[in-house]
């Protein structure tokens, strides 16, 4: 298979296609802005976590980021090293606390004080040490959506600074716990680089203090969150961001953990859906196609704008279309109004940037079953992930 029509003949529409060879670009050249600095790169499973980009990213030296025990059953099925593992999120149950512990996780980031509690009892159970940093909410604003923004005080995410001190101070004082970091996340799909520094000065305030204090630690994660231009302008720039990082990191001694996910995969993915009827309506002419938002959530979640293209080669005129799914819902479009040469049923149409929270994010509303992935390399398409069948949609259900 060697393009999109090939690739629609053998696995049917829509799909998500992603380059495995500009993924492996784009962490080198994140990698390569952290030379000379000591770090952690672990790629981010929430934003992609199709095993063969996992793979890749595993080949090329990386760690793993987590938030679930599928998601750390996933990294390590794919080849990342137990050690190499970042175990984040704010609800992580008993059970995958327990998983990460008996694996050899790096670290677990720790945002409660129950957590705490929780970790220590499973490590005491298993007759093991837990290596726990602590997530500081450095009530930090972060120009981005509200739904991704992470590091003001009134989220869900990370400990205040006095919790964060009695969770430091209740680790150093349990055998069954080491702690080993200071970990923070302020946002995602950010373009300024500013705010994660912001945070970075207040994680290295509490680093100075517990080191003062007799508490002596290891890692400073700062999370991910570096943006990607959706509207085809500049990404965020990864080398004022790593200048930045690894003074802090210097300074202190720290070995420095980083967690990209959307700024690395982004762009590597593409979602193709097909046309599959032109309506006109007052003043509109609309695009039904056959991939809709139980696909690809972003525009209905967010209000994001993907990039479109019609994916033809015939000479069109153009105009202003609503490109929409068959989703059961006024919410179910891609983009309204945006300028394209007119699309006519069977017509294929590429999102670009889909690489991150879009196939991860999908789901099976309406009934309508997950589609395929396909990935290219050396010039050609391979399935990744089949199409699920409609058939098997109930197949855990009893009647």
């Amino acid at each position: 298979m060697n393009t999109y029509e090939d690739v629609a003949a053998a696995v049917g529409t829509p799909f998500y296609a992603y380059d495995a060879d500009l993924f492996r670009e784009r962490i080198r050249r994140f990698r390569a802005a952290f030379d000379g600095t000591p770090h952690t790169l672990c790629y981010a499973l929430k934003a992609n976590d199709a095993l063969a980009l996992v793979r890749i990213a595993a080949e090329e030296g990386l760690g793993a980021d987590i938030v679930s025990g599928g998601e750390l059953a996933k990294a390590l099925g794919a080849g990342v090293p137990a050690s190499r593992v970042v175990f984040s999120g704010v609800g992580k149950r008993r059970e995958e606390i327990r998983d990460a512990l008996a694996a050899g996780v790096r670290v677990l980031n720790v945002e409660s004080l129950g957590e705490l509690d929780v970790i220590s009892n499973e490590a005491a159970s298993l007759g093991v040490v837990a290596p726990v940093s602590i997530r500081l909410n450095p009530d930090v604003q972060a120009d981005t959506h509200a739904y991704v923004a992470t590091g003001s005080a009134a989220s869900k995410f990370g400990l205040g600074l006095e919790d964060a001190r009695a969770a430091y101070a209740r680790a150093a004082a349990d055998p069954a716990l080491e702690p080993v970091g200071v970990s923070f996340h302020v946002g995602s799909q950010l373009l300024d680089p500013a705010p994660v520094l912001a945070a970075a000065e207040k994680a290295a305030d509490i680093w100075r203090e517990l080191g003062a204090a007799g508490i002596p630690l290891r890692d400073l994660d700062a999370g991910g969150g570096l943006g990607i231009a959706y509207d085809g302008g500049e990404d965020a720039a990864v080398e004022p961001y790593a200048e930045a990082l690894a003074g802090v990191a210097r300074e202190l001694g720290a070995e420095l953990v980083l967690e990209p996910g959307r700024w690395l995969v982004g762009p590597v993915g593409t979602f193709v859906t097909r046309v599959l009827y032109v309506k006109q309506a007052p003043g509109r002419r609309i695009a039904v196609c056959d991939g809709g938002m139980n696909d690809l959530i972003r525009p209905a979640l967010y209000g994001a704008r993907h990039p479109l293209t019609l994916l033809t080669e015939e000479e069109r005129p153009s105009g202003p279309v609503d490109v929409v799914g068959p989703v059961c819902e006024t919410g179910d479009f891609f983009a309204l109004g945006v300028e394209l040469p007119l699309p006519e049923p069977g017509d294929l149409l590429a999102l670009g940037q889909a690489g991150a929270y879009c196939r991860v994010m999908a789901s099976t509303y309406n009934a309508r079953p997950l589609c395929a992935e396909v990935l290219r390399e050396r010039g050609a398409y391979r399935v990744i992930r089949e199409p699920v069948p409609a058939e098997t949609l109930a197949a855990h259900e009893a009647l």
